[in-house]
């Protein structure tokens, strides 16, 4: 059984911020692994508890399963023993989610996450034979759903949870990013590691009961997220509420031009100073112009100059 600075069974370091990262690339579409690992580092620098690797923004669901493969051990071995890493699996097949939680497994990731099966409307069986399929795939880790219904089409409510939970027992969290923002409280109360993916609300989310955020932003502005998270474990409301106000400005960065990948490897190329390559298509990209004017709206930002990191 792979792990990763938690023993099994043990779901304890499963909380806090979880960047969401993109994955960076060659102009000939291979993994651009250093630039992966330096993002990887330049988060963890800044305390981050761990990764959400090739979700929408680290555009897991266009990767190739080569291209899939290399990033699950880069991920692997670079947090290894530093930071949790919950590798994306989810893919138009099940027989290819399961190569990918294999991989997962065997490159040393913390655990494995999953969106529902897409494109073909599935019932209620077909759901929960994949992730059945994905958790068996995937040694022994913990599975994560990732509720993300306005790319899915697939909303997780509480009776399909109830469902995928009855036959899935390594299901022991999920990701929520539908817009039903009370749906936090509904997981929360059945015992599931609930991420909020709003990187806008990460102390609303907390007050819900969310045990951390996954979003892009928190690859951009660590910092700012891990110092909310800080604040909010000492009770120190007034501190964390600052930096509540602080973040949506990185928020509002990510959104510009509807790339949220390439605006990422925009600004962590120039703040990193390794090239992180662009969207792979069909992902929206951005023109030299619209580059210019994200990396111009970055400066005013505070994101192209981290502050001195906390940790070696």
């Amino acid at each position: 059984m792979a792990t990763n600075g938690t023993g099994p069974g043990d779901l304890s370091g499963f909380k806090g911020v979880f960047p969401a990262n993109p994955t960076p690339v060659h102009a000939d579409g291979s993994i651009h692994e250093e630039g992966l690992r330096a993002i990887l580092e330049d988060n963890m620098s800044h305390g981050v508890q761990g990764f959400w690797i090739a979700g929408s923004t680290g555009e897991g669901p266009i990767l190739s399963e080569q291209q899939r493969d290399t990033v699950a051990r880069v991920a692997g071995e670079t947090t290894q023993g530093r930071a949790l890493a919950i590798m994306h699996v989810g893919a138009i097949s099940t027989e290819s989610a399961v190569k990918g939680a294999r991989a997962a497994a065997a490159s040393g990731c913390a655990a494995v996450c999953c969106v529902p099966p897409f494109f073909f409307r599935p019932n209620l069986r077909s759901i929960v034979d994949h992730y059945k399929a994905v958790a068996d795939a995937a040694d022994g880790l913990p599975l994560f759903a990732y509720n993300l219904p306005q790319l899915t089409q697939v909303e997780f409510t509480p009776d399909l949870m109830d469902s995928v939970m009855a036959e899935v027992p390594s299901l022991k969290g999920l990701k929520h990013s539908a817009f039903n923002f009370g749906l936090i409280r509904e997981w929360a109360d059945r015992g599931l590691k609930c991420f909020s993916g709003s990187g806008r609300l990460p102390l609303p989310a907390l007050t819900m009961g969310a045990i951390g955020t996954v979003d892009a932003p928190l690859s951009l502005a660590p910092w700012l997220y891990t110092d909310l998270f800080a604040a909010w474990e000492a009770g120190d409301l007034q501190r964390a509420q600052a930096r509540q106000n602080d973040v949506q400005k990185v928020v509002d960065l990510v959104q510009m031009y509807g790339a949220g990948a390439h605006v990422c490897k925009t600004i962590l190329s120039r703040r990193i100073g390794i090239d992180m390559g662009e969207s792979i298509r069909p992902n929206n990209y951005l023109t030299s112009e619209e580059q210019d004017h994200v990396l111009a709206e970055a400066k005013k930002a505070g994101v192209l100059e981290a502050p001195v990191a906390v940790t070696a």
